[in-house]
């Protein structure tokens, strides 16, 4: 990997690591779903121009369809659930569940299109939801306020990811990617904005709040979805994945910094287990006697 590859790689792992931090912040302010509705318009209006000077606008109407369904399931609804998250957990542990988009999508792969599993990945997705099972016993509270339906929206966010990757496999397997990345924003600002406007917050949000939403669209989203498409196209898809290794380690670091969030050893220990489990679910890993499948 070059050096301005592995710099897009940290960038990118900076930008959807403070995607955390900003949600944290603003989501009280605004409430998840105004929150949610302004990034990914706030993207789509990014995206959209360059949309239009590459002149795509047209492969974006003939598969308008398969564009808002994948919007749904890889923006609008695990956006909304992280949010939604954010308002009860640290950005810590939020970007440490993210790591367990990889195993949802291997799971998925392997329940719904019977997509094999070698020995090295079965053994990572039962590794991974161990992980994920230490953060949930030393992190849940499913009392008034607790962190355990939080954690649960985290899951359910992370498996309409692993949906989305393969959707946009069957839907818009031969659509460009920015087609792709600017369809399905669009499409979730479409699809939020009655709720977006139904519970939008009685008090206007102050000034950061507004920087906060504001950064999460233009910098987490807009931004970081054209840096990963450049990193596909340099190093494949197998190489730009290998981001949500370092997602989780940028999460902590933001949160520590500007939220002021401890992190304690079961933290710690699950998130060890969950990236464990994910490089092994992904191929990245590999035991010394397996081969690619």
């Amino acid at each position: 990997m070059r050096v301005r590859d592995l710099c897009d790689l940290v960038l990118l792992a900076a930008l959807w690591g403070g995607s955390f931090l900003f949600m944290r912040y603003a989501a009280p302010a605004f409430g998840p779903l105004p929150l949610i509705w302004l990034r990914v318009a706030v993207a789509a209006a990014c995206l959209a121009p360059v949309l239009l000077l590459r002149r795509q606008v047209g492969a974006l109407r003939a598969h308008a369809v398969g564009i808002v369904v994948v919007g749904v399931f890889s923006s609008a609804l695990p956006f909304a659930l992280i949010a939604w998250a954010m308002l009860s957990i640290t950005a810590g542990l939020a970007s440490i569940l993210n790591a367990t988009v990889p195993i949802f999508t291997a799971l998925i792969g392997a329940v719904w299109l019977r997509e094999r599993l070698g020995a090295a990945r079965a053994a990572g997705l039962v590794v991974g939801f161990v992980g994920v099972l230490v953060l949930a016993v030393g992190q849940a509270d499913f009392k008034p306020g607790g962190s355990g339906w939080a954690i649960i929206a985290m899951l359910l966010a992370t498996l309409s990811y692993g949906l989305a990757a393969h959707l946009t496999r069957r839907l818009l397997g031969e659509v460009p990617a920015l087609v792709s990345a600017a369809g399905s924003q669009i499409a979730a600002a479409i699809v939020l904005t009655p709720l977006a406007l139904w519970f939008w917050p009685a008090e206007s949000p102050g000034r950061l709040a507004w920087a906060a939403a504001i950064a999460l669209g233009v910098g987490c989203t807009a931004f970081a979805f054209l840096i990963f498409f450049r990193l596909i196209a340099n190093v494949g898809a197998a190489r730009a994945v290998t981001v949500t290794f370092l997602i989780p380690l940028f999460g902590i670091i933001w949160g520590s910094i500007f939220l002021a969030e401890r992190l304690d050893a079961g933290m710690l220990f699950g998130g060890a287990i969950v990236v464990l489990g994910t490089a092994l679910a992904t191929g990245v890993l590999r035991w010394p006697s397996s081969r690619p499948t």
